[in-house]
């Protein structure tokens, strides 16, 4: 009898930032499931400075040596051409690519008024430019395998953030970054599924070098399971990357310890309309929408009074 194959045999993935964290914990667990990766990671360090390091190379080693493929890319997810030269090296090096894993990213933490253009810069060119930029030469392969009557079932899988979904004090940058990459990914499920490609966003809660800054940190456990463990997403995104999920595109997944919860967009909640039924006066939009958020004139009085202390 036949063993049965695993989840991801003949597949081939590219994970930016994989030599770490849950880019790490993602290769791994891609490896695992039969795939072959591509390891890409700068060996940065937590804002973006070279510390001359190397960590693709020991994920590489890790996997080999349990019998698995895989090679190492340093280049910058933010260098356009070099985004394109990976995923054409990729495509001749193993003859096909399946996934992306839009993992890597800096983190310059600072308030809005304190945050300078050079940090906002280099936080979204990593983070949003650098997921734009694989995701646009992926899909210019898959698109090209479609024309040539090559159906790929190609897979994007890119990563926000709770920060990205609800905003969060002194991370303007990075926030704005990973609302960006939520949106994006929308946009490429829409386009991808002309050719056979589908796109969804993870959203992990997870113990790593960015969330120490949050006081995540304390969330680690000693022994046993932890929740804060940067593997926990690791199966979903394996699961994403595979042919099996198809049928799931332009969705956002958080991964909170054992649960996957699906992310409801931006929707529209109860209106007020104008009482003339035509267009909206402002004269009356002080009283309508107070009362269309549940604040009465005493409560709106206690809130500007307090605003600030």
């Amino acid at each position: 009898m036949s063993e049965t194959p695993a989840l991801l045999d003949g597949r081939v993935v590219i994970v930016t930032g994989g030599g770490r964290g849950i880019g790490r914990s993602h290769c791994l667990e891609l490896a695992t499931q039969g795939a072959t990766v591509v390891v890409n990671d700068l060996g940065v360090g937590l804002g973006g400075d070279d510390e001359g390091q190397d960590p693709a190379s020991e994920v590489v080693g890790l996997i080999e040596s349990a019998g698995g493929t895989a090679s190492t890319d340093g280049a910058s997810v933010s260098d356009w051409e070099a985004m394109a030269a990976l995923v054409a090296e990729t495509v001749q090096r193993y003859g096909r690519l399946d996934a992306i894993v839009n993992n890597a990213g800096i983190l310059r933490d600072a308030t809005i008024s304190s945050v300078d253009e050079r940090d906002f810069d280099a936080v979204l060119n990593v983070h949003l430019k650098g997921t734009f930029a694989l995701m646009k030469h992926a899909c210019v392969h898959w698109r090209s395998e479609h024309k040539a009557g090559r159906t790929p079932t190609g897979r994007i899988i890119n990563t926000t953030s709770g920060t990205g979904l609800m905003g969060n004090v002194g991370q303007a940058a990075y926030g704005a970054a990973k609302a960006g990459i939520a949106n994006l990914t929308l946009t490429a499920a829409m386009e991808g599924a002309r050719y056979g490609v589908t796109a969804n966003c993870i959203s992990p809660v997870a113990a790593t070098r960015m969330t120490q800054s949050a006081g995540l940190a304390d969330a680690l456990h000693d022994r046993g399971w932890n929740p804060m463990d940067p593997a926990n997403s690791s199966p979903v995104v394996a699961w994403l990357a595979s042919q099996q999920s198809g049928w799931l595109t332009g969705r956002v997944l958080r991964i909170d310890g054992g649960t996957v919860y699906p992310v409801r967009g931006w929707s529209l909640d109860a209106g007020y309309h104008s009482r003339s039924g035509e267009k909206l006066d402002a004269n009356e939009l002080d009283a309508g929408l107070r009362g269309l958020f549940g604040i009465s004139p005493a409560g709106l009085a206690g809130l500007t009074s307090g605003g600030g202390r």
